[in-house]
């Protein structure tokens, strides 16, 4: 079987808006991973850049389930001994509305040169407004 090449001509690429608010912030994660990867289309394949842009407003109004607000513990270090820094759910919230949802969509992509490219094609936003409009977005419904 030989492998499939799509010209990067050939492709033609869509705008996405993915509203969070009161969705799992998982299921919406997920959904924007398989938009951006291009899933969704027949001409898939895992090496080639053929997926969408995603538009995802109200991530700050994301829901999760359980008691991940207070449980969920986000790591980062400084890289000086005893510099581990951690911060839950509630509190990254606070700080970087945004970053809760980057995360997790970024942890669905490749880990590589593909995933970096593909993680530009996402813009998130913590409210109802984007400055995307002249793109037309398609609304998509979870």
């Amino acid at each position: 079987m030989k492998t499939i090449f799509v010209k990067p001509q050939s492709i033609e690429k869509k705008w996405y808006l993915i509203d969070a608010e009161g969705k799992t912030l998982g299921r919406v994660a997920a959904e924007a991973a398989k938009i951006l990867r291009g899933k969704n289309k027949a001409e898939y394949v895992p090496h080639q850049d053929l997926g969408d842009y995603v538009i995802i407003i109200n991530a700050a109004k994301a829901s999760v389930t359980g008691n991940k607000m207070e449980d969920k513990i986000y790591y980062r270090h400084s890289m000086y001994p005893g510099g581990l820094k951690a911060e839950s759910l509630k509190k990254m919230l606070d700080r970087k509305p945004t970053y809760p949802m980057e995360h997790a969509i970024k942890g669905m992509l490749p880990h590589g040169k593909l995933g970096r490219r593909l993680f530009t094609n996402v813009k998130i936003y913590a409210g109802p407004e984007h400055p995307h409009q002249a793109q037309q977005p398609i609304a998509v419904e979870m």
